[in-house]
Parts: structure tokens; C-alpha cells; sequence
């Protein structure tokens, strides 16, 4: 009987120091996760700018000219948030492209982008992503919520111009953004057509290689602990928000493009995004030496010759 005591003694030791091990194990799961979320998607992380870096933002060329002759567009969201756009009409013209900024980005910063459209005879509508430039939003949604705040901005174009016909277009973050906003059931048949530029297959796969590349970390179970955390604070996990599972309810004609070199939104997921697209009209351009974001630097002529046919077939 003593030592069926002692064994259950012991047993009874070893359960508890487990569960110990278990509750520290989960703090940290906890800690870290809770950390990448701020780290990533959090505005008070560092990653956004400032409202004083906004006052003081020193524009240059396209960027500047862009901002001092577009207006201020505001829209309240489905879930009560003010979100700020740049506008830029053109006169005459029933043409509109919604330009998409990336992470970290602003509207001013697409006016080079925004130039070429408005030189194409486009008005440009310009948002701001939640959380970005003066757009209200506690979280980055990395293009997931933001898609509905697309469907919303596109329907204030139509409202304004019932003869509208809209391009979406984005970089980066703004490209997965488009590409998601792509796949909404609702999304008003004045859209014509998709173009998007170097996003992401699905916040997942994004944050799965920076994980990586910056911490040496695999996903499991760091990025499961981000997710559920970013479930809980800012409505929506990393799998969900997939721009792949977007394209494939689509049918909208949609370019896709991606520079050869990009390690930050890597080359190979281009495939992913443009393989899954269900669209019969999908197109795609690769551009050999470009890094992330720079497709358009590298190669401009290829670039916009590519665009400017692929809405030659789509827009009116």
C-alpha cells in the first residue's frame, strides 16, 4: 500500500508540474502572438504613419500633383468607421479607376499611379485603407474588411454617376485588397475589370514566410496564436482573408502582375492567385528584375501597354 501511495503521490507531482509547463507554455503562445498582432497589424506598432508625419509629408513630382488637385471623399462604413479617399475627377468622363494604396501606405503615395489613369481619361478614386492616413480603424485589415469598404466606395461612384464603369486597381496590399473585393457577390456590375499588382495569395501565406524570413519561426503555432488574437480584436483570422478563394467565385476579367524578384510578396505566388482565378478573362504579366512593388519602374512601357490594352477589351 505505501508504494501505491508513493506512486500516486508521484503521479499526482507530475500532473501538476505539467500542467504548470502547459499554463507557462500557453502564456507564452499568448505573449507571442499577441505580439506579432501588435507588431503587424496594429497602427501604435510603429508600422503606420503618424497623424504628424501626415502634416508634414513633403510630396515631390506625380505625388504632389496628385494630392493638390484631388479632393477629400469621406465614407461611413458598414461598422460605424469614417474612411477618407482622394478624388480626382475628370470631366466628362463616365470612366473610374479606384486606385488601392499598400501596408503602411497612403493615398498621396499612388500618384503616380493615379496620374497615369486620370492621363488615360480615368477619375480616380483613391481610399484609404482602415487604420491608414486619416481613415478611422483601431486594426490594419490587410484587405480583408477593407473589401467591403470597396464594395461601399464603388456604390458611392454609381450613386454619384449611374453610368459609371470602374477598374479596380492595387498595389501590394492594395492588390490583395481588389483581388478579395473581387469575390463579393454584391459588388456592383459597374465593375469591369481587376488589375492587380504583386499581392498576396492569403494573409496567411504573407505572414507564414515574413515569420520566417524576420524571426526564423514557423507558422505553427506562433501564427495560429496571431490569428485567433487578430479573430478576437479586429474580426476576422489570417486563413479567411484569402485573395486566392476570392478570385475563384469571380468571373471579372482580372490582370494579374507580379515582379520576378519579390521576396516580401514572393514571385511564386502569382501562380497561386492566377491558377485559382475562375475568371475565363484573366491575363498575367511577369517582369523580369523587379523587386516588390517595383514592376512598373523596371519595365514602365511593358507595363502600361499591358495595362492600357487590357482595359482597352474591358472598359466601355
Amino acid at each position: 500500500m505505501e508504494k501505491v501511495g508513493k506512486k500516486r503521490r508521484g503521479l499526482k507531482i507530475a500532473l501538476i508540474a505539467l500542467a504548470v509547463l502547459l499554463v507557462l507554455a500557453a502564456g507564452g503562445l499568448a505573449f507571442a502572438g499577441n505580439y506579432l498582432f501588435r507588431f503587424a497589424l496594429d497602427p501604435q506598432g510603429g508600422g503606420m504613419l503618424s497623424a504628424h508625419d501626415l502634416d508634414n509629408l513633403e510630396l515631390e513630382g506625380e505625388y504632389a500633383w496628385f494630392a493638390g488637385h484631388s479632393e477629400d471623399r469621406w465614407l461611413t462604413s458598414h461598422d460605424g468607421l469614417e474612411l477618407h479617399a482622394l478624388y480626382l475627377p475628370r470631366e466628362g468622363s463616365h470612366q473610374y479607376a479606384v486606385v488601392c494604396h499598400g501596408y503602411g501606405s497612403i493615398p498621396q503615395y499612388g500618384g503616380k499611379f493615379a496620374a497615369k489613369f486620370y492621363e488615360m481619361g480615368y477619375s480616380v478614386l483613391a481610399p484609404a485603407a482602415r487604420s491608414h492616413e486619416r481613415s478611422g480603424g483601431r486594426y490594419a485589415g490587410m484587405g480583408w474588411p477593407e473589401r467591403r469598404d470597396i464594395v461601399d466606395w464603388v456604390d458611392a461612384i454609381v450613386e454619384q454617376d449611374p453610368q459609371a464603369e470602374v477598374v479596380l486597381f492595387g498595389v501590394s496590399m492594395g492588390g490583395a485588397t481588389v483581388m478579395m473585393t473581387a469575390g463579393e457577390e454584391d459588388l456592383s456590375p459597374a465593375v469591369k475589370c481587376v488589375i492587380e499588382d504583386c499581392g498576396y495569395s492569403s494573409v496567411w501565406d504573407e505572414f507564414a514566410g515574413q515569420l520566417k524570413e524576420m524571426f526564423g519561426l514557423p507558422a505553427f503555432p506562433v501564427l495560429d496564436a496571431a490569428s485567433l488574437v487578430t479573430q478576437i480584436r479586429a474580426g476576422y483570422g489570417f486563413k479567411e482573408a484569402s485573395a486566392a478563394d476570392q478570385v475563384a467565385k469571380t468571373s471579372l476579367p482580372i490582370l494579374f502582375i507580379h515582379g520576378e524578384e519579390d521576396d516580401f510578396v514572393p514571385y511564386w505566388m502569382l501562380d497561386v492567385v492566377y491558377d485559382a482565378c475562375a475568371s475565363p478573362d484573366k491575363e498575367k504579366l511577369s517582369v523580369p528584375g523587379a523587386a516588390h512593388g517595383e514592376a512598373s519602374g523596371v519595365a514602365p512601357e511593358t507595363y502600361w501597354a499591358t495595362v492600357e490594352g487590357f482595359l482597352g477589351k474591358h472598359m466601355g
